[in-house]
This record gives C-alpha cells, sequence and structure tokens, in this order.
C-alpha cells in the first residue's frame, strides 16, 4: 500500500499493517483531537521564583501561545518555559513555568480559547522533557460507511496485541502545511545558511495559501527584503522577523536567523535527524527486519521506571534471549540512530541501514557542530524504534456533524516523544493528512 508523498519527504516510506484503512478525516474540529500532558508537577513552595501554570488552549500553536502571553505579562519569551510542544489544530493542556512573574498577575492575562488554571509557585521551572506523557482523545469523522466495528476490532487488537507502532516522528515535527523544517535544518547542518534562512522565508508550497504562496515565490524571485516585509502577513510573524533583519543587512543571514526563539533554532537541527531516523525505520520494515524485538547487531536502551536511561546495550548472540525477554517485560526498547556529533551506530543489519542512510545524505558527524550557531549544535543519541501504547479502546459511532457517516473515537496513552499521528495513519490510511 503507497504511502502519501508528503509522508515520503519526511522519511516515512511504508506502513506496519496490511489493514484497509478506515480513511476518514482527522481534526475537523479542533475538539477533534484533544492531548491532556501526564506532566511532572514541581512541588509548591510559597516564595517560589517560578510560577507554574495548567495552560488549556484551542487552536494555539506552542510558540504563539507563549509570544502572546509574554506579550500580555510585558515580559521576554525567554522567562516561559513548558516541557513540550503541543499540536496547534488541537485542544491541548499543558504545564507551563514562568519565571518572576506573580500569580495575580498571570490570572489576569486573558485570550481567546485559552485558559489560566492551577496556578501556584515553585523553586523549579519546567524544562523541555519534563512531562512523563500524553493522553488522547481523538475523532477520525467521515469514516467509510463500509466499515464494521469487527475491522476496527482487528486493527485495535493486533495493536494491543503488539502493545505499540513504529515510533515514526510524526508531520507535525515537520510542519503539517509546510513540512520543510528538516530542510531548514539540513541547510544549516551543511553550513549553508543562506539557504536555510530562504527554505523558511520563501520556498512556496503548493498545500498553503494561495496569497501566502504568491508572496514566498516574489520573495524567492526577487530577494526584495523591504518589499516583503511591507506585504508579509502578521500572521507570519517569524518570517517577518527575519526579513526585518535582512532590510537591515541584506547579507547577515546568520543574525537573520538568530532572530527566531532558541527552541525553534534547535527544531530545525532535532527535524533533520528526525527525518535520517524515519528514514532508517522505514527501512528496517521494509527489509522485514522486527521493530518489537531486538536482533543481533542492535543496540538497545534499557528502561527504568519509563523513562529511557543514558546507557546502550549491544545486542549480541550470547546476551540475545535476556534481551528480548526484557523487551517482552517492557523494560528494555530497540534503538535506531539520531545522527549528531558523537553518535553510536548499531552493528549487523541494523548497522548497514544507519551507514547507509547518513552516507546517503554525503554529511559527517562533525556537521552537527555549528559554528555560526554554537548552542544549535547537537551530539546526537538514540530513540527507541518501537512506541508502546497503553489503554488503546475504541468506538465506533454515528457521526452527528455528517449525516450517514461514522465516527471513530479513540483513546489511548503515549510515552513523552512518541507521536498520535504515527498511530492514526496504521488505522486511516488516508489519501490526506490535511483534513482542514
Amino acid at each position: 500500500m503507497n504511502v502519501l508523498n508528503t509522508e515520503r519527504k519526511v522519511g516515512i516510506e511504508t506502513f506496519y499493517t496490511n489493514f484497509n484503512g478506515i480513511k476518514g478525516k482527522l481534526r475537523i474540529n479542533p475538539e477533534d483531537f484533544i492531548v491532556n500532558e501526564l506532566s511532572e508537577y514541581p512541588s509548591k513552595i510559597e516564595n517560589g521564583k517560578f510560577t507554574i501554570a495548567e495552560i488549556t488552549s484551542i487552536n494555539w500553536e506552542t510558540n504563539k501561545l507563549i509570544r502572546d502571553i509574554s506579550n500580555r505579562l510585558n515580559i521576554s519569551r525567554n522567562r516561559i518555559n513548558f516541557a513540550g510542544t503541543k499540536d496547534k489544530r488541537a485542544k491541548t493542556t499543558q504545564l507551563f513555568s514562568f519565571y518572576n512573574v506573580s500569580k495575580s498577575k498571570l490570572e489576569t492575562v486573558k485570550l481567546k480559547d485559552v485558559e489560566i488554571k492551577n496556578v501556584y509557585y515553585s523553586a523549579k521551572p519546567i524544562k523541555i522533557g519534563n512531562l512523563k506523557g500524553n493522553e488522547f482523545k481523538i475523532n477520525i469523522r467521515s469514516v467509510c460507511n463500509e466499515i464494521k466495528s469487527g475491522d476496527v476490532s482487528q486493527i485495535v487488537d493486533f495493536f494491543n496485541d503488539k502493545k505499540g507502532f513504529p515510533n515514526f516522528f510524526g508531520i507535525q515535527r515537520f510542519g503539517i502545511i509546510r513540512p520543510i523544517t528538516h530542510l531548514v535544518g539540513k541547510n544549516i547542518v551543511r553550513g549553508d545558511i543562506k539557504k536555510a534562512v530562504m527554505t523558511y522565508i520563501g520556498n512556496p508550497t503548493k498545500d498553503e495559501a494561495e496569497e501566502t504562496y504568491s508572496l514566498r515565490k516574489k520573495l524567492e524571485e526577487t530577494h526584495d527584503y523591504i518589499w516583503a516585509l511591507k506585504n508579509y502577513p502578521n500572521k507570519l510573524n517569524f518570517e517577518k522577523a527575519i526579513i526585518n533583519k535582512l532590510v537591515a543587512d541584506s547579507n547577515d543571514y546568520t543574525s537573520a536567523l538568530k532572530e527566531l526563539p532558541k527552541n525553534l533554532l534547535t527544531m530545525f537541527i532535532y527535524a533533520y535527524q528526525s527525518y535520517l531516523f524515519n528514514k532508517i525505520l522505514s527501512s528496517r520494515i521494509k527489509e522485514g527486519i522486527p521493530i518489537d524485538r531486538a536482533v543481533i547487531g542492535d543496540i538497545v536502551l534499557p528502561v527504568r521506571k519509563k523513562n529511557v536511561e543514558d546507557e546502550y546495550i549491544k545486542v549480541n548472540k550470547n546476551n540475545i534471549d535476556k534481551v528480548n525477554f526484557q523487551i517482552s517485560r517492557g523494560k528494555a526498547l530497540v534503538s535506531g540512530v539520531l545522527f549528531g556529533t558523537d553518535s553510536i551506530f548499531s552493528e549487523g543489519d541494523m548497522g548497514e541501514i544507519e551507514h547507509r542512510i547518513i552516507e546517503s545524505e554525503k554529511i559527517d558527524s562533525r556537521d552537527f557542530i555549528i559554528p555560526e550557531i554554537p548552542y544549535i549544535s547537537s551530539s546526537g543519541s538514540r530513540r527507541s524504534i518501537f512506541a508502546e501504547i497503553i489503554n488503546l479502546k475504541y468506538k465506533l459511532l454515528a457521526d452527528k456533524l455528517n449525516s450517514g457517516k461514522k465516527m471513530l473515537n479513540l483513546n489511548f496513552t503515549l510515552n513523552k516523544g512518541c507521536y498520535a499521528t504515527s498511530l492514526l495513519r496504521e488505522f486511516m490510511k488516508s489519501d490526506s493528512i490535511r483534513n482542514y
């Protein structure tokens, strides 16, 4: 079964299952995609310097939410921290921390479709990765009329039996409408900062609005930054920040790129690493190598209290049975490389795949040292190739918004860093990933 061309562009080249998809549409309404962060709450301390708050938002991109809140509070966005970036087209609840902001001031912030609650003080901030996982409640609408409960049950039973699915980085890692963050990262890694900037502010793609496409196309052709600053809409605020810097100096692409938030700049590098990981995982699946158990040459990550430890176990003929027993108990995970300066490769079949993909990109580990922007250099790591599913349940219902159609409701929990859309694509096998 063919995957979408858009998925291929981000390294997802295959499906894990052979089931016919239920098709359907995702995120018709933001509240069809509910994400509740399973947070690690810092201890309450009455005179703490950090104000902690749960924030529920509907249809807000995380960086824009932070920007608007920081503007309301009249503080630098650098004083706001969060554990994980969430989808825009969704209803999300997540934990934030604010440095040296009073509870009373934070509680005065009013934004459309944003609720700030459970505010308290702590001595510690929220940091990226400080979460256990995410709980999802998702509606897939306009499911094929021919689909019966038994068809869905067959898919659910498969994943419940496997206890997981391929741990692909989902399309939102790269940008749903413009999946280009990995391309920006690739150009940064290759030292072509100008091309990285133009990939971000120009580089029109067919899925975006016609007006935006035309604006990007003209800038790509003319490099007229003064015109672009005047004509780009305010919603393209990050692009305008870069363009504004280029108006001052049209050749200083490094300074222009550094106008972006640190977490977004870092995301470009991570996205390129994610693209390479997706290609590696796709190749393993296509070559028929299991992903839910280890083979000789694999590198396995031990798991302690649902957190992956920073230690690796190389699988050989002497320990493979013991390793696979630990994997079956949820105590270990097979991994793939997230390539960076200090990467360790697998051996055997997986090692051949990892080396082949990296060599095809014509990159070297030293390329991930970014002298122009040192703080986004990446040492690399390893990531589980199999994502655990917890409490996967379903209901096949009548779709009240679409007369005569069906709706599939799915509830499940994933560990941090795992993408719900990488599971949903196996259910849907849809001809469109952009349903809104």
